[in-house]
């Protein structure tokens, strides 16, 4: 009842438009600004939010990303290091002396020395890898003709030399083409001859003659030379092949020396399974480069001088604080006496408002 008589006496003291705008139209005005701020401040807060998690998600993908390249670079600097080149293949281009003619002016056919070659391997300080065992075979291809079928065996030599000229290893093997009896020959040659007449396929044979099943390059060194002895022979890596065949009726298409690389253990795995062993790789070197990364933040973040500078950072961050709760504290005081003022102002209107009904 007293609110109701109170509510009255201010609408008269106040007049109707003044006392809607006090009573109805301030809080509404007032509770808007307050609904629009505490959403603008939301807005706030969350872009600030996506921007954060933006940033940090861009720089742990950044970081990501130069540790994966780097643990794929290093895999793969390891593996051209480690694991050598698999095969090597050089021609060889035969040469021999020819027969000249005899006395009695007389032409005579074939050859008069055995057919030899030089093969230069690299003309590099090395090519094959020190520890590594290679096997090394020479192919000569052969065709079936009358005089190598009456041939039989024959010797092939080679000779391994240094850059210096040093012999480092030789090898003498024999061999012969492949025998075929007259029945198979004929079925053989019935059942290949459009491929003769056409050009496709021809009467050879390839001989695979192996000279090496485990040659291994040395270490080079040259701080111990014992007296007497060529202290290069088993030192030097292998520059120059020398190959010769000791028979002086061979008849020969081409030649060619190869080597090839016997892989063993983690060389082996790593080149027959390279999928398998690239993932293996990359992965153990990511571990091992984030836990040193790790280790090396968890060093830093310990430091004595990463301790003393957090410290004075809280300090001026405490002192600026107290500068801003001290300013805070003075602007309301300061909002205290406005209003306080500004309550008394308006009760001294209404005691003259008053004073003046009492009048009339």
């Amino acid at each position: 009842m007293f609110g109701i008589f109170s509510a009255i006496g201010s609408f008269i003291r106040l007049g109707p438009r003044e006392y809607v705008r006090q009573k109805f139209k301030l809080p509404l005005v007032k509770f808007i600004h307050d609904t629009v701020n505490l959403y603008k401040s939301r807005t706030k807060a969350g872009v600030n939010n996506v921007r954060e998690i933006l940033f940090r998600g861009t720089v742990i993908a950044l970081i990501t990303a130069l540790l994966v390249w780097l643990s794929i670079f290093m895999y793969i600097a390891f593996y051209y290091v480690y694991v050598p080149t698999i095969s090597h293949e050089r021609a060889v281009h035969l040469k021999f002396r020819p027969c000249g003619t005899g006395d009695s002016y007389k032409i005579i056919k074939g050859i008069c020395s055995f057919p030899s070659a030089h093969v230069q391997l690299t003309n590099r300080q090395q090519l094959l890898m020190m520890g590594q065992p290679y096997k090394i075979h020479l192919d000569l291809d052969m065709p079936e003709s009358p005089t190598n079928r009456e041939l039989g065996m024959f010797m092939v030599c080679v000779d391994f030399r240094g850059k210096r000229g040093q012999l480092l290893a030789n090898s003498c093997r024999s061999t012969m083409l492949h025998y075929r009896g007259f029945m198979l020959d004929t079925i053989y040659k019935l059942i290949f001859s459009p491929f003769f007449v056409f050009g496709t396929a021809e009467e050879k044979q390839n001989v695979h003659v192996e000279l090496f099943s485990d040659y291994e390059e040395k270490e080079v060194n040259f701080l111990f030379k014992p007296p007497m002895q060529n202290e290069y022979a088993s030192h030097e890596p292998v520059t120059d092949i020398y190959v010769e065949i000791q028979s002086r009726f061979i008849e020969i298409y081409s030649a060619k020396v190869l080597v090839n690389a016997q892989f063993s253990g983690l060389r082996y795995v790593m080149f027959h399974w390279p999928v398998l062993s690239a993932a293996l790789g990359i992965t153990a070197n990511l571990f091992f480069i984030a836990l040193t990364c790790m280790i090396s933040w968890y060093q830093i973040i310990h430091s004595e001088e990463y301790v003393n500078f957090i410290e004075k950072n809280n300090d001026k961050k405490t002192d600026s604080d107290s500068d801003t709760s001290s300013f805070s504290v003075d602007y309301d005081e300061a909002s205290f006496l406005e209003e306080k003022i500004r309550h008394r102002t308006h009760s001294n209107g209404d005691r003259e408002h008053v004073e003046e009904i009492k009048q009339h």
